[in-house]
Order: structure tokens, then sequence, then C-alpha cells
């Protein structure tokens, strides 16, 4: 064989973390930035997923989690910008769940989650507004089957923020499935959770690589202050 043009799969012992770090450190990487309007699209802030003092299924990343979601959000309705709260429920003999709801059978098995349990009613940290979008999703990106898309076309949106968790599982199939529909996204790091540090910055970056801008959340912050 010649000489090697591509990559052999890197094993250097560099945790997730240090990955992380060191792509987020590079000036150079090309961004997809801010268009014009920006929505808020915060994913699965359900006790399920975030009571720690209720469920094991639940996890916190950063403790200040809720507050930059929150803040996000207010200034977004402040000027004129829509945010949307999508959390994941099944009927009660779960036929709705498809086969994600196959693997386990446990009163924690994400298929249990039923509509209007403890499990399905968002975080009391919460500060939804009575004209922000809510609905129940049952798989994980927020566009699948649900009106998210055409509300955003609605309101004019060009740019999602995705915020919440798990990093790994539903923020990412958010942010990826906004990539497709045409959207800039934006995925504020300190808004986002996950159960173990690997999967979160492991995610994280490649979000960062291909799917998103991944940002510390005082640029959207400073962004819509300044619009």
């Amino acid at each position: 064989m010649g000489d090697l043009v591509g990559t052999k799969m890197v094993e250097d012992g560099r945790t997730a973390r240090q990955i992380f770090e060191e792509v987020m450190a590079n000036p150079a990487r090309k961004k997809f930035g801010f268009g014009d309007r920006l929505a808020i699209v915060n994913v699965d802030l359900q006790q399920a997923y975030t009571r720690t003092d209720l469920f094991k299924t639940a996890y916190e990343t950063d403790p200040k989690q809720f507050d930059y979601i929150n803040q996000i959000s207010a200034l977004a309705r402040a000027k004129g910008m829509p945010v949307i709260w999508s959390r994941v429920a099944y009927k009660a003999d779960a036929g709705d769940a498809g086969v994600w709801g196959t693997r386990t059978d446990t009163p924690d098995s994400l298929q249990n989650i039923k509509y209007d349990s403890e499990r399905h009613q968002y975080d009391p940290r919460c500060e939804v507004h009575a004209d922000d979008l809510q609905f129940t999703k049952r798989m994980p990106s927020s566009f699948f089957e649900s009106p998210l898309a055409s509300y955003l076309t609605f309101h004019r949106a060009d740019t999602v923020v995705v915020t919440g968790g798990s990093t790994s599982g539903c923020v990412r199939a958010t942010a990826v499935d906004a990539l497709s529909y045409g959207y800039r996204t934006i995925v504020p790091i300190e808004t986002c959770a996950d159960k173990h540090e690997s999967y979160h910055f492991a995610n994280l970056t490649d979000l960062q690589l291909k799917y998103a801008d991944v940002e510390p959340v005082q640029t959207v912050i400073d962004w819509l202050e300044a619009r």
C-alpha cells in the first residue's frame, strides 16, 4: 500500500473532555453563526431526567443549567422570538413507543413514562410561559412527527438553540435534525446535561465538528441582548 492519506482510528489515551477542550481551543474552526431570528428548543427537561432526588434515570451536569435555560428563554421572549419545550411520554400500553420501547420493561424504562405522570411533568425549575409552544414527543428528536418545523417556519426562525438532555441522546438528535432542516444550530455548553462526562463531552465534540456551533451560553446571551 502507498502512503496513508486518510486517518487510522486514533487511540492516544486522551479523555473525551481533553479532546473537547482541544477542539474548542481551535480558533480557526469556522462557525455556522447566528442568523436573524432564533428559537430556543428546550428538550426533555422533565422530572424523569432532571429530578435526581426522585428518579434513578435523572442526571445533573452543570448545577446552574436551569438558570441559564430560563435566562436565554426569557431574553428570546422579550425579543419576540419563540421558545419551545418538548418532553417524552407514552400512552398506558406503551404501544406508541415503537421498537425503542422493547429493550427493557422496568418501572424506570423509557416507555413507562406515562402521560401526566410525575416522570412526564416538567421540572418545577422550568419557567414555562403560557405562549411558549409545548408538546410531547415519542422519539429522540424534537422534530420527529411534531409541530416544531412548521412552528419555526411560521415564526421565521433561521437559527435553533438546543438545550436540555441528554447531550448524547435527545439534544444530539434534535441538533442533527435542526441542521438537516436547514437551520443554523447552536448548542450552549452549560445548558446541556448527561449521565457521564465521557458521553457529554464526546457528543459536544462531535456536534462542534459536524452539526452545530457549540458555544458558551454567554455567547447566546450576548447575541440576544444586542438585538
